[in-house]
């Protein structure tokens, strides 16, 4: 066999270089990320199904420009009332409308802006609200406040409903509901409306 054909001389390397073999390992590497791992800058943009499933933070609320707003109906019996805002609030401005009337009840200026729901009580002139915001002056209607405070699962045929509670239900923007006799959670305010049974709108989502 001539000497130049056999690759095993003494004195020469068997295989590819180690230089090689590392150079070759990362350039595979390197090719694998590119072709699998997205790159950021390119990232397609996503429209989420349901716009009312993104999340309102509270420095959005707090960036929000304060909506105008008006008494639309007050029902004492049920301590209960409903507030207009125009129909192009946004979901911002809700949060930051319930978020000041939270504050205004502890800094016990709430009659300022609202009714009272309990006149003379120990408690307060607010002791115990529920406040639904709607944008719709069609729905901010005694009778719609009526089903809401009564709630989902009141029979039909005790209280005869001119609105549908699922109607009334989804028309609901914003709920601030107050209760001072549940000293572990006296406020609490959401987008959407939800009962205490946990039937719920499509746009609820809880705020405090």
């Amino acid at each position: 066999m001539d000497p130049e054909e056999n690759p095993y001389q003494e004195g020469k390397r068997a295989g590819a270089h180690p230089f090689a073999v590392i150079l070759g390992v990362i350039v595979a590497l390197w090719f694998a990320i590119w072709l699998f791992v997205p790159n950021p800058k390119h990232k397609h943009a996503t429209v989420p199904a349901d716009p009312e499933s993104v999340s309102v933070t509270t420095s959005d609320a707090a960036d929000a420009a304060l909506v105008m707003f008006r008494i639309g109906t007050t029902i004492p019996e049920m301590t209960a009332m409903s507030v207009i805002v125009p129909p192009q609030a946004t979901r911002s401005q809700i949060v930051a409308l319930l978020q000041q009337f939270r504050q205004a009840r502890l800094d016990d200026t709430l009659t300022t802006m609202l009714p009272p729901t309990t006149p003379g009580h120990e408690l307060g002139n607010h002791a115990v609200a529920d406040i639904y915001v709607f944008s719709n002056k069609r729905y901010g209607v005694a009778d719609a406040v009526r089903v809401l405070s009564r709630g989902a699962h009141v029979p039909g045929e005790l209280y005869p409903q001119a609105i549908p509670f699922e109607v009334a239900m989804e028309q609901v923007r914003g709920h601030y509901r107050i209760d001072l006799h549940d000293t572990g959670h006296p406020d609490k305010g959401s987008l959407g409306f939800a009962d205490e049974s946990g039937v719920h709108s499509r746009s609820y989502r809880p705020i405090f």
